[in-house]
């Protein structure tokens, strides 16, 4: 009955709210910048990914017998990217454990237009598979996996849908603030007190279609692009066709993660906080956690999305030591 019932993290007012923890990490944390090596990786349709390899402090001493060091593989957020705080705070927490990170970038998101007409979404897996096939290729003998909202609706998705598949070397998962539930969170985000998220999040996939049009001109239709002011139209439109499903409510039934969880067969240690704003109440899994012999649910009171402020002397946020100690007891 892996369902965490006294979470280890609380905050007092006003980060009891959710909304300010959801802001304030990415207004106004500073975050050391954590030196990475870009490598471009091509993928089998002719498009590519963009990994930024960060490494362990204790790089030099860990490797035994011609076995380099643990590797986190760490995928950001939609409309995120490997640079963001969150992903930065999070490689530089696991490399002061001595772990390799690689921070990936999902297709359009590492600052250069992706080449073929498909981007990202929610239920991609295939990315994700790409990525850890290429970790292996260097060397990884052991790898986790950290996610953070429609990333680790991939990972929880991935490790789910054909865990019989996954590569013996994956350990271990961490995830946190997790859409499980694709539909009811989008009612969630349509809700007027998310306006501010949802601005922000429409104005960026806007430009991006705009990109893919001037790419694609017979390809692509944006008339009306200006307009959509939800991720309803937005799939509707754009995620569900590019991607081969009938609608958005398609698209979101058949990627949300909710219904894989059973069939996790590694260590997965999914936190989502009772206040984080982007939520549905599908998104807390309890059933799921307490039949499940490697789901871990955690629930704190407060958190937000992707936020887990926390002060200490090294500037870690309570997620990135939280995933940090799940980890460890997987990772040698």
């Amino acid at each position: 009955m892996p369902l965490l019932t006294t979470p280890s993290y609380s905050m007092r007012f006003p980060f009891s709210n959710g909304h300010f923890q959801t802001l304030f990490p990415p207004l106004f944390r500073k975050v050391m910048d954590v030196p990475a090596e870009r490598i471009r990786m091509d993928t089998q349709d002719g498009d590519f990914l963009d990994l930024d390899f960060l490494y362990g402090n204790e790089r030099q001493t860990q490797y035994t017998g011609g076995a380099p060091a643990p590797l986190v593989v760490v995928s950001h957020g939609l409309e995120g990217h490997s640079r963001r705080k969150y992903v930065r705070g999070m490689a530089r927490c696991l490399n002061a454990r001595g772990w390799d990170v690689c921070a990936w970038n999902f297709r359009g998101c590492s600052g250069e237009p992706n080449h073929v007409l498909r981007m990202y979404h929610s239920g991609d897996t295939e990315d994700l598979r790409a990525v850890i096939d290429f970790c292996l290729t260097r060397g990884y003998e052991q790898i986790a996996l950290v996610g953070f909202s429609m990333g680790g609706n991939q990972i929880l998705k991935l490790l789910g849908e054909a865990p019989q598949e996954l590569p013996e070397a994956i350990r271990a998962a961490a995830v946190f603030s997790v859409p499980c539930d694709l539909v009811g969170a989008a009612k969630v985000l349509d809700q007027p007190g998310n306006a501010i998220y949802m601005r922000y999040f429409m104005r960026t996939l806007r430009e991006k279609m705009r990109q893919k049009k001037a790419l694609y001109p017979q390809r692509l239709n944006i008339d009306g692009l200006d307009r959509m002011r939800t991720f309803r139209e937005f799939d509707n439109r754009f995620t569900a066709p590019m991607h081969g499903f009938r609608n958005a409510e398609d698209y979101w039934r058949k990627s949300g993660s909710g219904q894989f969880l059973e069939h996790i067969n590694v260590p997965a240690l999914l936190v989502n906080a009772g206040n984080d704003p982007f939520l549905s109440p599908g998104c807390y899994p309890e059933e799921a956690a307490r039949s499940s012999a490697h789901l871990f649910l955690e629930m704190p009171d407060t958190g937000g999305h992707v936020g887990f402020v926390f002060k200490n002397p090294e500037g870690y946020y309570w997620s990135e030591l939280r995933a940090a100690q799940f980890l460890s007891t997987y990772l040698v």
